[in-house]
């Protein structure tokens, strides 16, 4: 049993995407670190994925729309 509990969690800490969130990027971008990152974990979002592909810039990138509350 306590093997499969160690080959879990080390697959799960294998598995895990880095986060490369910087605060220079917070600064570059003027956003709050949620623009880019869904939690938990500090996943990225779609405007993330945007950033990460587009070398670090949000240039041409369309905000979604809100949603609407009803």
């Amino acid at each position: 049993m306590r093997d499969v509990v160690v080959a879990a969690i080390a697959l799960a800490i294998l598995s895990a995407t880095p986060a490369f969130a910087k605060p220079e990027y917070t600064r570059k971008t003027t956003k709050a670190c949620a623009f880019c990152h869904q939690p938990p974990g500090y996943n990225l979002n779609d405007a993330g994925k945007y950033y990460f592909d587009h070398g670090h810039s949000l240039k041409g990138h369309t905000a979604p729309k809100p949603k609407a509350s009803h």
